[in-house]
């Protein structure tokens, strides 16, 4: 289970901070992606934020785990949210990224609590 627990974080760190650097430097297709569903880019930025604070919410998660499940419900409801706002904007062309995100959020968090 530990070992799930670390290979599991360890691509949940890493997806996050490439989702925030890329954030941070307006990549094309975080603009495409977020404009599709009505985020502005002006809150790119702040998205970008949210999701280095998570990955390294994940990564002190290691040394002290409260801290790494506060992170993965923060993710969890984060990607809800993506995931709602996709459905109410009926953009469902790139629907499988807030899944990917949700569904290892999800198994981060259950893992942290389990392990």
């Amino acid at each position: 289970m530990l070992v799930a627990l670390v290979v599991v974080t360890v691509i949940a760190i890493a997806a996050n901070a490439v989702e925030s650097v890329a954030n941070f430097m307006g990549a094309a297709w975080v603009k495409r992606n977020s404009r599709a569903v009505g985020v502005p880019d002006s809150w790119l930025p702040f998205l970008g934020v949210v999701k280095g604070a998570a990955a390294l919410g994940l990564a002190a998660g290691f040394v002290w785990r409260p801290l790494g499940v506060a992170a993965a419900v923060g993710l969890v409801v984060f990607f809800v949210l993506a995931t709602a706002l996709h459905v109410k904007e009926r953009v469902f062309h790139n629907f499988y990224g807030p899944l990917g995100f949700l569904a290892l959020s999800v198994a981060v968090l259950w893992l942290m609590i389990a392990a």
